[in-house]
């Protein structure tokens, strides 16, 4: 295999593709990636066996097809560093050679042939999404999800069709964060109206680079999603296990409610938290007539207080909450506004960013 590729170009497939190589596994080959040239075009695929990236690569020059499995890390570092527009791929007998004006590396790879299938998009989609929107509601909702959790379900988001329109829902059970995407074109027929995507796959869509133009292409194939989207195709096992009913915890009773500034009150929070501590881990919203008052306190610390002006004519109400999860959904909030609404004291507080966007944050108890 020869191949010149544009460095940049190549930066960038490698950036995206490095995102699901792992960093331990008892089966060396999946450290790396396969490149294969063609005629006219170069792919590089990766996996971890659960999820894998098939990346057709733009702006390169093939002057001899073939194929090499090189280690990712070692490759992603000299084609990060080298300063050069061009680089030169040459490959034989499973070492690769990559040449500069003024560098030249040897890696030693696999033998061709030995690396796991990373499936192709083919056939029709069942799904089609704008990437921008796509992205936008991964942003909205992907930090609600669970990190760690023996409920595997909740480790992934929720990918929710009614008509035209894709709900995402993520939650680590302490959370819960709900956006509504409009799609290009809808399932038809016997498609499945619900799927959980993993985490994993969510962020490495938040990461492709977006143009307005990009549609993303979603099929499903018994217990994997493929995704499509410009040059790259994602393929996934998805979670197994049933999601909770979220529904039953969204709060519709509610009587106490504000309008807030988002920058405002993004502002009070981050303010109000910088005095609290591993045992005091919560601030208090204090909720008054036409006043609202964050508070914070580390018993070896100090107190603190941040006022905000608000219209507000109801009861009073004081409630606690995880400073940080206030933070992460104000920080992803896009309207200049929200509404806050509240119900009693140990009930979930509500955050409604326009129609699209809720968010249902658990109270703690100060104490």
């Amino acid at each position: 295999m020869k191949a010149n590729f544009n460095r940049a170009a190549l930066a960038e497939a490698l950036g995206l593709l490095t995102s699901v190589v792992p960093s331990r596994t008892p089966k060396p080959i999946l450290c790396c990636v396969q490149i294969t040239a063609e005629e006219k075009e170069v792919r590089i695929c990766a996996t971890d066996l659960e999820v894998g990236i098939n990346y057709l690569v733009s702006e390169v020059q093939v002057e001899k097809p073939g194929e090499v499995i090189v280690p990712a890390d070692r490759l992603a570092a000299i084609v990060r560093e080298s300063v050069d527009d061009v680089l030169v791929l040459e490959s034989s007998d499973g070492t690769c050679e990559i040449k500069g004006a003024d560098s030249h590396f040897t890696i030693y790879g696999h033998e061709p042939g030995q690396f796991p299938i990373v499936p192709d998009f083919e056939g029709t989609a069942e799904i089609k999404i704008a990437l921008t929107n796509l992205q936008d509601g991964i942003k909205q909702c992907l930090f609600a999800t669970a990190r760690e959790s023996s409920r595997y379900a909740i480790n992934g988001v929720l990918w929710e069709i009614k008509g035209k329109k894709l709900l995402l829902v993520a939650t680590d059970g302490r959370r819960l964060a709900r956006c509504r995407v409009s799609l290009d074109s809808a399932p038809k027929g016997e498609a499945p109206e619900n799927i959980i995507v993993p985490a994993k796959v969510m962020g490495l869509l938040d990461k492709i680079g977006s143009s307005n133009k990009d549609t993303v292409a979603v099929k499903l194939i018994d217990n994997q999603v493929l995704i499509s989207c410009a040059n790259v195709v994602i393929s996934s096992n998805l979670v197994e296990g049933k999601f909770p009913k979220y529904e039953d915890i969204i709060p519709t009773d509610y009587d106490k409610k504000l309008t807030l500034s988002t920058e405002a009150a993004l502002s009070a929070v981050r303010r109000a938290s910088l005095l609290t501590s591993e045992e005091s881990r919560g601030i208090k919203l204090s909720v008054g007539k036409d006043k609202m008052v964050f508070s914070g306190r580390a018993p070896e610390t100090g107190d603190a207080q941040v006022d905000m002006p608000i219209n507000y004519k109801g009861e009073p109400i004081d409630i606690g909450f995880n400073p940080q999860f206030l933070i992460d959904v104000l920080r992803v909030i896009k309207t200049p506004e929200f509404e806050l609404e509240l119900g009693q004291p140990d009930r979930p507080g509500l955050i409604k960013s326009g129609t699209n966007c809720l968010y249902v944050l658990m109270p703690i108890n100060l104490g």
